[in-house]
């Protein structure tokens, strides 16, 4: 699907709505699953990025979201996972943390590890950094107010983020690190989203009871995060949207 196409095109080829799904982080199980679920409902895929890195089996994931592209059935979009794996196998200089040292390890193990490789460098390299349908807006770390009228660069997987870029792979943050290790992150952009927007996004695991969690802004608007912990402990989740 090319991001030209909006919710009248997929409804004609036969598309009852979308299975928007949260980062699967080398669940490969559960994430085929949610195909096979969305396969049976009529329902086109829409992956939010981080496809790979802490889960059991990161190439199997590849697998399951180049099939869903070769079908025209469904599209991952570029987590910031995605964007530094891009980096370190086209040779580039990254630190390898412990989830990214294990889905290079199970690459290598692979049979079709090669295959995988050179595929993922070339379809991450082309992944949208965020997608805006309708009333509704998609992207993996943060949401900004350009996203809904201007497309993200062809070439988003492959290039040095810029503001933009930036904020759809990571989200707003201050530069802090937390005690956790993680970045502090702010969520003002959620006030932005105008009244009867809804954006889906991942990244961050703010849910504390199992399901997205939903967060309505001062503009009216609502953000829903969707990563749960998938290949980290948690479980992956997902929302389906009808036409």
């Amino acid at each position: 699907m090319s991001l030209s196409q909006a919710r009248d095109d997929l409804r004609a080829r036969g598309f009852r709505g979308l299975r928007v799904v949260g980062d699967v982080h080398g669940d490969a199980r559960a994430f085929a699953y949610a195909i096979r679920g969305a396969e049976a409902e009529d329902l086109f895929v829409l992956q939010l990025g981080d496809l790979t890195d802490y889960g059991p089996d990161s190439p199997e994931a590849l697998r399951l979201a180049f099939a869903l592209l070769d079908g025209g059935r469904g599209r991952f979009l570029l987590g910031n996972h995605d964007h530094k794996l891009h980096r370190a196998l086209s040779g580039g200089r990254v630190r390898v943390a412990e989830g990214l040292g294990r889905t290079l390890a199970q690459l290598e193990e692979a049979p079709d590890g090669e295959a995988l490789a050179r595929r993922a460098v070339e379809e991450i390299a082309r992944a949208p950094a965020w997608l805006a349908l309708g009333d509704w807006g998609f992207v993996h770390g943060g949401w900004h107010v350009a996203m809904r009228h201007q497309t993200p660069p062809p070439d988003a997987g492959a290039r040095k983020p810029d503001q933009l870029l930036s904020r759809a792979l990571y989200g707003q943050v201050t530069g802090r690190m937390q005690p956790d290790g993680y970045p502090e992150r702010l969520h003002g952009w959620v006030d932005r989203i105008p009244a009867g927007f809804a954006v889906y996004c991942g990244h961050e695991r703010r849910s504390t009871d199992g399901r997205p969690y939903r967060q309505r802004g001062a503009g009216g608007g609502e953000a829903v995060f969707m990563d749960t912990g998938a290949g980290k402990g948690g479980h992956l989740s997902w929302v389906d949207l009808a036409w």
